[in-house]
């Protein structure tokens, strides 16, 4: 099976010194533009180097590669450089790279998890082969999150008692491939006592269902990533319907893309329902909506969800 994720998402590769290649989903990107003129942006980060109107928004740059710990770009090289301007969790941002290399097909499944070599600090969630060069995939949310701190009313849910209850017998299975989402997901069910298993990619969240199925405790509820190595969320989505054991889960697909993804393209792979992260309260309140199908014995598969 084909994932309907991979017809359309490649990856953009670009420079952020001179050897090293690094790529971000097409997905996330609306365009590329070359370097302009920049206002300046008092009091904030010190990787965000100005600001820049974009197709009538103001958007903050930030220097790439001062953000994950390289060489920063000087200001003689700007003219040379071009800016990413990129989707993301509800904020449209453009990153400054020294180069843009080109687009490039991805099979999601050739995507390894990053070497231990490179360290903890490495902002990657895989690394691929493209050419015969490596390839990094970089973790933008977890760039993202470093830059533009998420306000703590965003990750802890409000939540009321007689709907933490409904949620307590639920088995959730949470999926995502970076780390700050797993940290972040983790965080807002610990928050509110919400007991839920945790898997970083989506090959391994099959097999925890597969074996959780096997037995005899299904999950109830799965909210999963869609950009990930391995097996991407729609195609986890569409492996779980075409499962019969597996495919009475309310299936949430939560993503820092912001506006490439609607809730019909989900239920096109047979999920419920797709989130932009991250709002705690409107995740839960999703899982909610999952909890009360299942406790009054509702059938969750979406009618032709698989074909």
């Amino acid at each position: 099976m084909k994932s309907k994720a991979n017809e359309s998402q490649g990856m953009l590769l670009f420079r952020l010194s001179a050897t090293q290649m690094f790529a971000i989903g097409t997905l996330k990107v609306r365009e590329i533009v070359p370097f302009r003129h920049l206002t300046a942006l008092p009091g904030s980060h010190h990787t965000v180097i100005g600001t820049a109107n974009i197709r009538g928004i103001t958007t903050p740059v930030i220097d790439m590669a001062k953000a994950i710990g390289y060489m920063p770009v000087s200001k003689e090289e700007y003219e040379s450089c071009f800016i990413i301007i990129t989707d993301c969790q509800r904020k449209v941002v453009g990153f400054l790279v020294r180069g843009i290399e080109k687009i490039s097909e991805c099979d999601w499944r050739n995507i390894t998890p990053p070497p231990e070599t490179l360290g903890t600090r490495a902002f990657l969630t895989g690394v691929m082969n493209v050419d015969n060069k490596l390839v990094q995939l970089l973790d933008v949310e977890l760039v993202m999150s470093k830059i533009f701190p998420m306000p703590q009313d965003k990750l802890h849910p409000i939540l009321a008692d007689v709907d933490r209850e409904k949620l307590k017998p639920m088995h959730i299975l949470l999926v995502d491939d970076s780390s700050l989402a797993r940290r972040q997901l983790s965080e807002a069910l610990d928050s509110i006592n919400i007991p839920y298993v945790v898997s970083s990619n989506g090959l391994d969240a099959l097999e925890k269902m597969k074996t959780s199925a096997r037995e005899g405790r299904p999950f109830d509820i799965v909210v999963s990533d869609i950009e990930m190595p391995g097996i991407d969320g729609y195609e986890l989505a569409f492996e779980i319907r075409s499962n019969e054991p597996l495919s009475e889960a309310y299936l949430i697909l939560h993503t820092s893309l912001s506006s490439a993804i609607s809730v019909d393209r989900a239920k096109q792979v047979g999920a419920h329902e797709a989130l932009t992260k991250f709002d705690a309260t409107e995740l839960v309140n999703a899982m909610l909506r999952g909890a009360k199908l299942k406790l009054e014995g509702e059938h969750v598969r979406l009618e032709g969800a698989v074909e």
